[in-house]
């Protein structure tokens, strides 16, 4: 079982339903043989119900058991995917074959049939475009959420 109180549980019901079988005025041959055979078929039963119903998990443990949403990071991806659409694709390729693949400058050049400093000189100015592009949409976010649907903040004009 695991643990002495799921144990516990399992002789208990074992007992319960040997009880109920004897009373009803069952024999019993070999009470050993009778009593390992319940307890192997209430198991199962507690197997097939964690399968259909899940495990249950104490409070406290449940919160350690619980998994951070996964939106921030799908818009972290949505937001990655949208600004390197906008890049040209000969900075696209060096950007994915250097950064995300990890090749070798060498490799890249080799693989786009470009000199190097020409993977290198790309590679640079991608980085500085993706970087901008992810940069300038991270303050109009800012100020959507904080102002409501508006690009700028409202200024309010002091009485003098």
């Amino acid at each position: 079982m695991g643990n002495p109180a799921g144990a516990d549980d399992l002789v208990q019901e074992t007992l319960k339903r040997a009880l109920i079988h004897i009373g009803k005025g069952r024999q019993v041959r070999n009470l050993r043989s009778y009593l390992l055979t319940i307890l192997h078929n209430v198991r199962m039963d507690q197997i097939r119900k964690e399968k259909n119903h899940g495990q249950q998990v104490p409070l406290d443990e449940a919160m350690t058991v619980a998994e951070p949403a996964a939106q921030p990071h799908r818009l972290e991806y949505n937001r990655l995917l949208a600004a390197l659409s906008e890049l040209s694709e000969d900075q696209r390729a060096v950007l994915l074959l250097a950064g995300l693949e990890g090749r070798k400058y060498r490799e890249v050049a080799e693989i786009l049939g470009q000199p190097i400093g020409t993977v290198m000189s790309r590679l640079n100015r991608g980085r500085a475009a993706l970087r901008r592009r992810l940069d300038d949409e991270a303050p109009a976010q800012a100020a959507e959420t904080a102002y409501g649907k508006r690009d700028k903040p409202v200024r309010r004009r002091h009485a003098r």
